[in-house]
């Protein structure tokens, strides 16, 4: 599957059948937007049964990735811009749009709504 370069529509647009080992898509995000600071559970799929890790690779814009404990502690935060690419295994995290960022996705599949969850984050 060959995935061209070019800006997508606002949202979040995988090319992955939700089945897929694989989930794969594009999101675009103006500046000011918020993705709230969640953790992915463990889901049983073919692979071991362990959390969903994805990788975001930052194609346009500045976004500040927040790191947490499972617990919902602030642990680090760091500002990523074009050409970054970052490694999500464990741990919450959340993300404040800096600029307008395009951003490739790349997680565990198949797709399974309930791998996700919001944090209950605390306050320092």
């Amino acid at each position: 599957m060959v995935i061209r370069g070019g800006q997508v529509p606002a949202g979040v647009h995988f090319v992955t059948p939700d089945d897929n080992a694989l989930q794969v898509g594009k999101q675009w995000r103006a500046k000011g937007t918020t993705i709230v600071a969640h953790a992915h559970c463990a889901v049983a799929s073919r692979k071991e049964d362990g959390f969903l890790q994805e990788v975001l690779c930052v194609e346009r814009g500045r976004v500040k990735a927040i790191f947490y404990t499972d617990d919902g502690e602030r642990v680090e935060e760091v500002i990523l811009q074009a050409g970054d690419t970052i490694l999500l295994i464990q741990g919450g995290h959340g993300f404040e749009v800096l600029e307008d960022t395009q951003m490739l996705e790349v997680k565990m599949g198949p797709y399974v709504p309930a791998s996700k969850k919001n944090l209950e984050v605390k306050s320092r």
